[in-house]
């Protein structure tokens, strides 16, 4: 039975594999060559362009520094002269159902979507579930991935860096079923299958495969959760044996954790659970400089959401001209990557990391005293050539 399941996830998975690029490239530094396919991975087939050779692209920005960051996006793609309609769609914390649901059919409607992040409050009645996770189990969006490098003029207390991260995105904790069997007892369910566990397994080794990983290393607690962990543990090494040229290891999720803070060159690959790779990604973020400057994109079989890696909203620093644009740019070059404008990705990404470099401009989030304003400036200016 497993081995028949183990089948269909492989061959789902090569089938989703098979039709596009999408591009997601560290390398571009200032004075060299530009490789736009030089963190290539084929997925999901993305739309045709549409009027006039125009995609058009579901945004939804989300609380805190979302609006603004959006509209910095705009303005890029606007100077770039990338040919991207954006259908705005206004889904915030404050949004009601109805709201969520027109954002749902909008992304359904262009089956492409730039998205900023939305708080959950948790001081919300339980029937109240995170809008976040609505998206991702809505649009069956199961692979969270993320390529943390170390980058250019960003000072960090660890160097090369360069992990890709695979994050099991609808079951787990996040499964929402909790209830209260008696009086000060509550009872949370945690979601593992075997089609879930083989297909984001699958996954990885895939993506390890394409990329030329030698190691993915498989994120758990089954020491502990013998049963769910288990089942996700064994579908890894299932998975593995048919990957002969790549090394799996599995480490718990405590180890793991110890080990990302003191000697993260040691991880290529990364596939893990729900909540371990949330937590992960969180660690492996602050390692590279933090929340403003790694994007991430959620694939499923027939739609993506391109964000921003780190799940907090900066509503502290919301319209202070303070938030760092530069993540939320790069999730909209993976974007671009995704809709094959590969020659507008690689304009915009160069620009982004080029003025990365200059630490005339950073923000305060990476020690300096820049304004979004003057990140966008020098951006615009890579890309108009008037860059120093």
């Amino acid at each position: 039975m497993a081995r028949k399941m183990l089948t269909t996830a492989s061959c789902f998975v090569k089938a989703v594999f098979r039709s596009t690029i999408f591009s997601h490239s560290w390398e571009i530094l200032p004075g060299r060559e530009i490789s736009p396919r030089s963190f290539s991975l084929k997925y999901s087939v993305p739309p045709s362009a549409k009027y006039g050779g125009r995609h058009t692209v579901s945004m939804i920005p989300g609380d805190g520094v979302g609006p603004e960051l959006m509209l910095q996006v705009q303005t890029v793609f606007r100077r770039a002269c990338v040919p991207v309609d954006f259908e705005v769609v206004q889904t915030s914390s404050a949004a009601c159902e109805e709201d969520f649901h027109s954002a749902i059919m909008s992304v359904r409607r262009n089956r492409v979507a730039l998205k900023g992040h939305i708080e959950t409050n948790h001081n919300l009645p339980p029937s109240h579930r995170s809008l976040n996770s609505l998206f991702r189990t809505t649009l069956d969006l199961y692979a969270n991935v993320i390529h943390f490098k170390s980058l250019p003029g960003v000072r960090t207390r660890h160097g090369n860096i360069d992990i890709l991260a695979i994050r099991e995105n609808t079951e787990g904790e996040y499964s929402n079923l909790e209830y209260e069997s008696v009086k000060g007892v509550i009872e949370s369910l945690k979601i593992i299958t075997e089609v879930r566990s083989l297909r984001i397994a699958e996954y990885a080794f895939q993506l390890a495969q394409e990329m030329g990983r030698r190691k993915v290393t498989a994120v758990h607690n089954a020491n502990i959760m013998k049963l769910g962990d288990g089942l996700f543990l064994q579908c890894c090494r299932e998975v593995a044996s048919r990957y002969p040229q790549i090394t799996m290891e599995d480490m718990v999720v405590d180890k793991a954790t110890m080990q990302l803070v003191s000697q993260p060159q040691q991880f290529d690959v990364m596939v893990m659970p729900n909540l371990y790779g949330n937590v992960v990604n969180s660690i492996c973020t602050g390692l590279v400089g933090g929340p403003g400057l790694v994007p991430c994109a959620c694939y499923g079989p027939t739609y993506a959401m391109f964000e921003t890696a780190a799940k907090q909203s900066g509503r502290d620093i919301a319209n202070k001209n303070m938030a760092n644009p530069t993540a939320m740019l790069l999730a909209s070059c993976i974007m671009l990557d995704y809709l094959k404008l590969h020659c507008y990705a690689t304009t915009i990404r160069t620009a982004v990391l080029t003025s990365l470099a200059n630490k005339h401009v950073h923000t305060p989030d990476i020690g300096g005293q820049g304004t979004t304003l003057d990140v966008i400036k020098d951006i615009i200016n890579h890309i108009s050539g008037r860059g120093s």
